[in-house]
């Protein structure tokens, strides 16, 4: 795995979110990576994923990528897709794009899985950001149990210098939720003050599931295609 980079601003805040539960986190930073005039200054490269790109209104889409915004001084960490069982590693280059960058924060977004369909997706909170638990008190709960998995539980496990925030929306199912996805950025519109206008938010995040289901889909043929042919080649 390795991290590249073009250009390396200071005293960043690092927003990840990963294909997940939901595919909260995918969702959430796509929107805000479309809607804060963002530019692409690096990705992190897997070799273990799959050899596959996407392509969108005749751009490529990288398995992960990432962006910065200058206003608001946020670098945002994309992925659709990271591969198997890379939680670890991921989360070693998240915590070295911090270093790197003197990061005062990294907030990830995350699905949490919800027993029952509800109008309204709840929002917790885990933070390791001591200065902030009152103004995450205003827009979540904290989480008092649950189990985390992949990149977000291995930084919530491993990171120890920079202070980390996860916001986790729930969902009731695997499916792309693009109501708890609206929510999520919601939430981290007013804990970081992005000035996110939330009426055209949902109708925004649902165009950006279909569009993430859309290349989820190919992404899936892809590997299905590239095993018959490695089954071909040996058979």
């Amino acid at each position: 795995m390795k991290l590249i980079l073009k250009k390396k601003p200071k005293g960043v805040t690092i927003i990840d979110g990963f294909p997940g539960m939901g595919l909260i986190g995918t969702i959430a930073t796509e929107f805000l990576v479309e809607h804060l005039q963002t530019e692409q200054i690096g990705s992190i490269e897997v070799e273990e994923a799959p050899a596959m790109v996407a392509i969108h209104d005749g751009r490529v889409i990288e398995p992960i990528s990432v962006h910065y915004n200058k206003q608001y001084n946020i670098v945002l960490i994309h992925a659709i897709s990271i591969g198997k069982d890379m939680g670890w590693q991921l989360a070693e280059k998240i915590r070295e794009l911090a270093k790197e960058l003197q990061a005062k924060e990294i907030l990830s977004l995350e699905g949490v899985g919800s027993p029952e369909m509800t109008q309204n997706s709840n929002i917790f909170y885990y933070s390791t950001n001591k200065k902030r638990l009152k103004q995450l008190d205003l827009i979540a709960k904290p989480l008092k149990e649950g189990i985390i998995v992949g990149a977000t539980g291995a930084l919530m496990a491993r990171e120890k210098v920079t202070p980390i925030t996860a916001l986790f929306a729930e969902t009731h199912s695997n499916l792309p939720d693009s109501k708890a996805a609206a929510s999520i950025i919601k939430a981290v519109d007013i804990y970081l003050g992005l000035k996110v206008d939330p009426k055209p938010l949902l109708k925004q995040a649902e165009e950006f599931e279909k569009k993430l289901k859309k290349l989820m889909d190919q992404s899936q043929e892809a590997q299905t295609m590239a095993k018959k042919k490695r089954l071909s080649y040996v058979g």
